[in-house]
């Protein structure tokens, strides 16, 4: 592969398209073994050509997102799962992200305590649970929310350009992702005001800190007892830079597998407990001692 590819005028635009379906994969609007809809509709919809759509879902197979089968149409293969050791998840199998999100929600006082790399997965997820308000299907009274983040001057391992040799494309992927991160965390703030401003909860706010440490882990700690948790892994994928495409190694959280744990109230000692307790204190460490 040749890094710094041209990616022609649809460049911005085949990234925009990428950004929200995947979007919409990992917060279950279109499930694990569902289709996408037909390259003409995604056109339509989007206000692109068919050939940008394409493109699109040539960079999303890549990624091992979605399968075109001849005659089949593109069905998902991946999707944000979470495996959960629980009595009840051991029938059911892996559950989505969303649905934990959905049962947090369904509470009076919603407590997230999240360390992450870019934000992304926890905005799509914030959207979807103010839909959901919006539409009456569920009415917490609060909503608090603490996120730590990567120091943005910290010079992190990824994403990186493949070949690059002066570092000049590294610098202008770091920069994309700082304004990736930028848009979602400020795009969450903004929900959860106007949400307040609504009067569809009586308190709404976030707390966003920074950390000298590489993400190398996603965490959600959810009203104190339960904890999902997973690595990133780090793979090699192109990514659109302006109208270029450069090769780089990268990470995908919104694709991440994520392991559920919650307490048991009957059991201190369980492995559920024991592994919120340690990761609750972690956080707080963190955030008190190290994050600014």
């Amino acid at each position: 592969m040749t890094n710094g590819r041209s990616g022609g005028s649809g460049g911005r635009e085949v990234f925009r398209v990428v950004e929200e379906l995947r979007a919409r994969m990992a917060g279950g609007d279109y499930p694990l073994g569902s289709l996408l809809p037909a390259q003409r509709k995604l056109a339509d919809e989007f206000h692109i050509s068919r050939d940008t759509v394409q493109r699109a879902l040539e960079q999303l197979a890549g990624e091992g997102w979605i399968e075109a089968r001849q005659g089949s149409g593109t069905r998902v293969i991946r999707a944000q799962q979470v495996q959960s050791y629980t009595a009840r998840a051991a029938k059911e199998g892996r559950v989505t992200l969303r649905e934990f999100f959905d049962e947090a929600f369904a509470g009076p006082d919603v407590v997230l305590d999240v360390c992450t790399l870019t934000s992304e997965s926890l905005d799509t997820q914030v959207k979807g649970q103010i839909d959901r308000i919006r539409s009456g299907l569920t009415a917490p009274r609060s909503i608090s929310i603490r996120m730590l983040l990567p120091t943005e001057s910290l010079e992190l391992p990824y994403p990186r350009a493949l070949d690059d040799a002066g570092g000049e494309l590294t610098a202008q992927l770091r920069q994309r992702l700082l304004g990736i991160t930028r848009r979602h965390s400020g795009s969450i703030r903004a929900e959860l005001r106007q949400l307040q401003a609504e009067k569809l909860v009586e308190s709404a706010r976030i707390d966003i800190r920074h950390v000298d440490l590489t993400p190398t882990f996603k965490l959600y700690l959810i009203n104190g007892t339960q904890a999902l948790h997973g690595p990133y892994e780090v793979i090699e994928r192109p990514i659109v830079l302006g109208d270029t495409e450069v090769d780089a190694l990268d990470v995908l959280g919104l694709g991440a597998m994520l392991t559920h744990y919650a307490v048991d109230q009957n059991n201190p000692d369980s492995r559920g407990s024991v592994f919120m307790k340690a990761w609750q204190a972690w956080f707080d460490s963190v955030w008190t001692n190290l994050a600014h």
